[in-house]
């Protein structure tokens, strides 16, 4: 049950956050171009109100989210070397951005609000046994390769914005490099994490009960 009241925690915290993330995002991407979105100084672009709360808050939970790595020790499963990457690699990442002041950063956080918020509810639902039958997990591995394109996409775009002289671009160059061999590195993983689990796997299930 600790498992469980710490998913529907996380749970809750990303669909608020996403609540309030979102639709300024989308807002910023109605009234203006996606060139000033990815530039814009994030004092301006999302300020110091609720966004900007909902963003500061974002980065001190990818503290508390190690705790899910003490979860998968303490009930002794398999720790994979994607979960203890991905966390420790996101943290480091947000603390350089929100430290740096990273005009790319609402995207990111209003993308991984989204992900959490149904990923964790999922996982709340699976430690309750009620597992929804009508969301495959697939759903949700999808969703993260998405936000690995995504992320990816919007590094290198920043970092070719950065390459003009006139640029006034509010992300450091280290910043928009490590991020783009962050999620690049997300991408290939979280791609063979659904090679191998819905494609792979049940071949090799099927074949053994076949030869069974």
């Amino acid at each position: 049950m600790p498992l469980a009241y710490w998913n529907l925690f996380l749970s809750t915290f990303s669909f608020i956050g996403m609540s309030r993330t979102v639709p300024h995002l989308l807002n910023n991407l109605k009234n203006m171009s996606l060139e000033d979105n990815l530039c814009m100084d994030p004092q301006v672009s999302f300020g110091d109100g609720a966004t900007g709360l909902w963003v500061q808050l974002f980065i001190y939970s990818k503290i508390p989210e190690l705790v899910d790595t003490f979860f998968i020790v303490a009930r002794k499963k398999n720790l994979i070397f994607l979960h203890w990457y991905h966390h420790v690699t996101v943290l480091l990442f947000c603390w350089h951005s929100y430290a740096t002041e990273a005009s790319t950063g609402l995207f990111f956080v209003a993308m991984n609000y989204s992900v959490h918020a149904v990923m964790y509810g999922y996982y709340f639902l699976m430690a309750i046994k009620m597992k929804p039958k009508w969301l495959p997990p697939a759903v949700i591995t999808v969703a993260q390769i998405s936000q690995m394109v995504v992320g990816t996409s919007l590094c290198v775009m920043s970092y070719f914005l950065l390459q003009k002289e006139e640029s006034s671009c509010a992300v450091k160059k280290e910043n928009v490099i490590a991020g783009a061999m962050m999620y690049g590195s997300y991408l290939y993983l979280f791609a063979e994490f659904a090679v191998k689990r819905f494609i792979l796997a049940p071949k090799k299930k099927a074949a053994a009960k076949k030869l069974a």
